[in-house]
């Protein structure tokens, strides 16, 4: 049914109304500073806003649907229209799963939700369990990596607003997957934020390099902290979503007794007893702290999972050589092999990049190694590189086959980005479309100027105003049909039906990993159970030891990756992945 009231928040006004069409409804306050008006009788959406003594009108705080964008009027949603057909879905654990993180304006040619529903039997040839969806809130512009949102609870028009968005998580459901949104509650985009019209929104204690954040633990901070809880029960609840990867979390300015966290977690794991189906919360998370994942009875945040960028560091750095900034700490391949048996390499170590000691230990006896989610490449380290390059500007196929098997049969929930699994050509760059001249001036500056620090040419970085960077970072799917694409794309599919055919690859416990390393040789064995990961990281063939077994699995860049073996090793061709089963 739809809501019968028009309510806000807005304790600070004297007078508040809403504005409708044809008319202007005096809203009356109640307690605890929220102010409440009748619906005008009628079916359909209506278009509206709201007057805070006498300004305005502004888009409501809690906007399902801006169809004019962030400036706009807000239009009323009815979440309970759509018939859902994904009754028999039951939910799906992240233990064991395969996510897939994917920006909708770029994912297909038309950059909709509809058209990316209709990739989803592509998504289950690869073994996808959730399709992760880069932001959706609105913001203002056509085009955006999504950060810049402003109305965390609409869905931004251009990819079909709301009712598409039921109708994406209901595909995915019937098809067997998941769905995981993206979203960012440690800043608001520069653009359409009028929360501080409101109320005490915003916090006193400043705002991150991105923007604004909100007043998590001031005066007044509590319904604050409920507009956050109740966005993220949004998505679970009425969009029937599995779970909410949760941006940035170390910038969430929070110094009261029960962090944000906690109560969300609290929150979330009460609808879940509710709804019967497993909901995950996945940090990203810059600490290198167990904290997030340890559960609430233990004194921790009861996260379900955290993002471990180490992950990508080493195995970026085994395989491309590049030892700059925050790179640098990962320049020994004992690091990968650190990654692969401790989860953290920073684990009170010290890092060079910070200049300072950095992160604090995993329990491996008692974490579950599927609690940090890895991938060789993600949105933030391909896009936030000055010309978005992807792996495959600098690597050949057999090291991008490397990079696969490290993070699906690697102990960690393995998280892929579009395209990766063909080897896509295509870059991924950043990309904005700020209608304000100023904002898009500032954005484009800045952007060069970062990367001109770093001893980039700035000629070289896209302009992120310029409409092409946005389309030339659209996937081409004909390279899927290609010979070389395409065999990389076999073989990603045989990783993922290896993973579900041989238990040892989920198993959870990190203490049942074995890693042996030639850091001169550059070759690498993993143990997982039974089975043998040999990885040949070097550009000559190398003897890798290694017990007697059937292979499983091979890729080389060139040719056949076993060229030899006798009772204590394998020869291994340059850059080449062979996976041999028990003896």
């Amino acid at each position: 049914m739809p809501a019968e009231y028009f309510e806000v928040w807005a304790p600070t006004a004297t007078t508040m109304a809403v504005a409708l069409s044809d008319d202007t409804q005096v809203l009356t306050r109640q307690a605890d500073g929220w102010w409440r008006a009748p619906r005008p009788a009628g079916d359909g959406p209506v278009d509206y806003g709201f007057l805070v003594d006498g300004e305005g009108p502004f888009p409501d705080p809690r906007s399902r649907h801006q169809p004019n964008g962030v400036h706009g009027a807000t239009r009323t949603f009815d979440a309970g229209e759509h018939v859902w057909g994904d009754q028999r879905w039951t939910g799906r654990q992240l233990a064991g799963s395969i996510i897939y993180e994917l920006h909708l304006g770029t994912f297909t040619p038309e950059g909709t939700l509809a058209a990316a529903a209709e990739r989803l039997p592509h998504l289950a040839s690869i073994g996808v369990d959730f399709v992760e969806l880069l932001p959706v809130n609105a913001f203002n512009g056509t085009h955006n990596w999504g950060y810049d949102g402003v109305l965390w609870y609409a869905v931004h028009d251009g990819y079909g607003g709301p009712a598409a968005y039921q109708g994406f998580v209901d595909a995915c459901h019937q098809a067997g997957i998941g769905v995981i949104q993206d979203v960012v509650y440690n800043h608001l985009g520069p653009s359409g934020n009028y929360l501080p019209q409101y109320g005490p929104y915003l916090s006193q204690a400043g705002g991150t390099s991105w923007g604004s954040s909100l007043n998590l633990d001031g005066p007044d901070s509590d319904p604050v902290r409920q507009y956050i809880i109740d966005n993220a029960l949004m998505w679970l609840g009425d969009y029937h979503v599995d779970g909410l990867r949760l941006d940035a979390v170390h910038a969430l300015h929070d110094e009261r007794a029960t962090h944000l966290l906690e109560e969300l977690g609290s929150a979330v794991d009460a609808l879940s007893a509710s709804v019967g189906r497993p909901l995950s919360l996945i940090a990203e998370s810059d600490l290198n702290d167990p904290r997030m994942i340890t559960p609430r009875e233990a004194g921790g945040y009861g996260l379900t999972a955290q993002w471990s960028d180490d992950f990508h560091h080493a195995v970026h750095v085994s395989l491309t050589g590049e030892t700059s900034g925050y790179y640098a700490d990962f320049e020994p391949l004992g690091a990968l092999a650190k990654v692969l048996t401790r989860g953290f390499f920073h684990d009170g170590t010290f890092s060079s990049f910070r200049a300072r000691t950095h992160g604090r230990p995993i329990d491996t006896k008692k974490t579950p190694a599927w609690r940090l989610v890895v991938g060789s490449q993600n949105h933030d380290q391909i896009g936030n590189r000055a010309t978005g390059d992807r792996l495959p500007a600098t690597l050949d196929a057999g090291q991008l086959a490397i990079a696969a098997t490290l993070t699906l049969l690697g102990p960690f929930t393995p998280m892929l980005f579009m395209g990766e699994e063909w080897g896509a050509g295509t870059p991924w760059q950043f990309f904005t479309s700020h209608p304000e001249p100023e904002l898009g001036e500032a954005t484009r500056k800045g952007r060069i100027g970062e990367f001109a620090r770093m001893g980039w040419d700035p000629a070289a970085v896209p302009d992120p105003q310029d409409p092409a960077t946005f389309t030339r970072s659209k996937l081409d799917w004909d390279e899927t049909a290609r010979p070389e694409h395409a065999r990389l794309l076999a073989f990603y599919q045989a990783l993922a039906g290896l993973r579900r055919s041989q238990a040892g690859f989920t198993d959870p416990s990190l203490d049942r990993v074995a890693v042996d390393f030639d850091e001169h040789e550059r070759w690498l064995r993993v143990t997982r159970g039974d089975t043998q990961i040999l990885l040949n990281l070097a550009a000559v063939a190398r003897r890798v030891p290694a017990e007697a077994g059937a292979v499983l699995l091979e890729f080389a860049a060139e040719g056949e990756a076993v060229r030899g073996r006798d009772a204590s090793a394998v020869l291994l061709s340059p850059h080449a992945v062979a996976i041999l089963a028990a003896s």
